[in-house]
């Protein structure tokens, strides 16, 4: 049973996805996640209630809200190249 949930707001390669074990749900549909994993999208760190970490696949997080998730405790991190 899923006890992870994790939004993804842009499209990710399915052999990446595939990583993700059976104790997480990936969806962009989530209402209220644990993880975001985002390429592009704008992030409001503040509109997710639950949000714990998020996960941006490239360079920089010029996307993500990270002065509000430092506040938050929520752990902004990023993986450069993942988008390639």
């Amino acid at each position: 049973m899923p006890r992870f949930r994790i939004k993804k707001l842009n499209n990710i390669d399915p052999s990446g996805l595939a990583l993700f074990g059976p104790e997480y749900t990936v969806s962009a549909e989530e209402k209220d996640p644990g993880g975001i994993l985002v390429r592009s999208a704008q992030v409001d760190t503040d509109s997710y209630q639950s949000l714990l970490a998020v996960a941006r696949a490239g360079a920089g997080v010029n996307n993500i809200t990270v002065e509000k998730a430092t506040a938050k405790g929520i752990c902004v991190f990023n993986a450069p190249g993942a988008n390639a």
